[in-house]
């Protein structure tokens, strides 16, 4: 048994160590998109690896095109899903944000995924700042995810597991996880030191994609 879980640790080691060359590929500097992005090759090759949105690693944004059902109920992307709770409940009479106008309702947000549904996440907080709202909401319950308390871990475990539905319902996205190997994750955008934890959706991704290889070691032991 002990051989058999060697063997396969040793196959695992071999098929992630052999990473795509374009996955660092370098990018002039002139051709950055925006100040926020970081370039494939600003890290450490081979130790280091930037989901950038200019190969197929930018599926692991939460901007992704990644169809999943979370809870009965199926989006479009991450982002989709985290926009949405801008917008007022459809099925909560009491929601404040019904006295206010949306430029889209919170079902049109779940078929949303990259820019586009970050677009309605920000048009939604002019709404809720002029409103005076500092709050979003899920399947009724209200919590400021910025607040670095009860609101900002609440918010972590949902996307925590939204995002793990996210990968075990697209298998591409698991394989491509996996053959990430045990480089570090990094986001391809700027992110400020003091950010809540549901932000670092990179670090989500390594522990899902640990949880994986355990699973698959446990798997080929019984």
């Amino acid at each position: 048994m002990k051989k058999l879980l060697l063997a396969l640790l040793i196959c695992l080691s071999s098929f992630a160590a052999n990473y795509p060359e374009h996955w660092w590929q370098k990018v002039d500097e002139n051709d950055r998109q925006g100040s926020w992005e970081i370039l494939p090759h600003e890290c450490k090759k081979g130790v280091e690896l930037i989901l950038s949105k200019r190969n197929e690693l930018g599926v692991f944004s939460n901007f992704g095109h990644t169809p999943f059902t979370f809870e009965g109920e199926h989006y479009q992307s991450i982002e989709g899903l985290w926009q949405m709770m801008k917008y007022p409940e459809l099925n909560e009479p009491n929601d404040p944000r019904h006295l206010y106008v949306y430029p889209y309702t919170r079902n049109e947000v779940k078929d949303q995924h990259g820019f586009e549904a970050k677009k309605a996440g920000d048009l939604a907080n002019v709404v809720n700042r002029n409103a005076g709202i500092n709050w979003v909401s899920y399947k009724g319950k209200r919590f400021n995810y910025k607040d670095f308390a009860e609101g900002s871990r609440y918010h972590l475990d949902l996307m925590k597991r939204a995002i793990r539905a996210k990968v075990m319902q697209n298998p591409e996205v698991k394989k491509l996880l996996i053959k990430t190997g045990d480089l570090t994750l990094l986001p391809d955008h700027k992110q400020g030191n003091n950010v809540p934890p549901s932000y670092l959706y990179f670090k989500i991704l390594m522990q899902i994609r640990s949880d994986l290889k355990k699973e698959i070691s446990l798997s080929e032991l019984n």
